[in-house]
This record gives C-alpha cells, sequence and structure tokens, in this order.
C-alpha cells in the first residue's frame, strides 16, 4: 500500500526512475481497488465511480510506466507503443460501407496489435533495472 501511495504523491512527475518492486505493487493494488470500484458500480448501475477513478490514476499510471523505462535505460516514449495501433481505427470505420469481413479483419488486426503491444511494454516493465546510475539518474 506504500508504494501505491508513493506514486500517487507523485503524480505527475515524469523524470527519474522508479522501481520494479514499487511499481508493480503499485499495478496490484490499482487493480484491486478497480475491482472494488467496478463492483460498487455494478451494485449501484452506474459506472461514474469507475470513471472518475480512470481518470484520477492516469496520470500517475503513465508517470510510473514512464519511471520504470528510465530505470531500465530505455526512453519513456516506448509507452506511446501502446497508443500506436488506436489511430488505424480511424482507417478500419470506412471499410462498414465497403465490406463488413473487411472491417472484422481489420478490428481484429487491431486488437491483436493492441496484445502485441502490451505484451511488449509488460516485459519492459518486469526487466530488471540498470545497476548503478544511468543517462535518468540514480536508481531507487
Amino acid at each position: 500500500m506504500q508504494c501505491y501511495l508513493e506514486i500517487l504523491k507523485k503524480y505527475a512527475v515524469f523524470k527519474g526512475r522508479e522501481s520494479r518492486r514499487t511499481f508493480w505493487y503499485f499495478v496490484l493494488f490499482n487493480c484491486i481497488f478497480s475491482l472494488i470500484i467496478y463492483f460498487i458500480d455494478k451494485i449501484l448501475h452506474s459506472d461514474i465511480l469507475s470513471t472518475f477513478y480512470s481518470l484520477a490514476v492516469f496520470l500517475p499510471h503513465l508517470g510510473a510506466s514512464i519511471r520504470r523505462l528510465h530505470d531500465i535505460n530505455k526512453s519513456g516514449w516506448w509507452v506511446l507503443l501502446a497508443y500506436i495501433p488506436l489511430p488505424f481505427v480511424l482507417i478500419v470505420i470506412p471499410l462498414y460501407f465497403v465490406s463488413r469481413i473487411a472491417v472484422l479483419l481489420g478490428l481484429l488486426l487491431i486488437m491483436l496489435l493492441c496484445v502485441a503491444s502490451v505484451i511488449w511494454l509488460i516485459v519492459l516493465e518486469a526487466t530488471p533495472g540498470t545497476p548503478g546510475e544511468n543517462k535518468y539518474g540514480e536508481p531507487v
């Protein structure tokens, strides 16, 4: 829980490094809190709490991911890898007027690209940090 709060305190800090332990404990507690809020929303027949929670932790999670990549001596721009397939949706949507099969195949391809990019980011974020100082600073 301390790791979760530590990352929340660095709300929009994108410089420096983040340890693997702190990052993954943040992810764990984030998943637990998301599930709890999801079930509360289902009881209330609403999505408002989930929406607010997602918006509230977006920047801390983005900052933690960037700092985690800095810890393995990679640029924080690698985080954008997960968002690269999304613009392809704009290409696939007009295909609906040509062929519904083309739309389904296009959406399947986008989904596979999203899954592959997220898996690659998980591999990068699970990689041990570089020992000692790197170009992003001292280890934490």
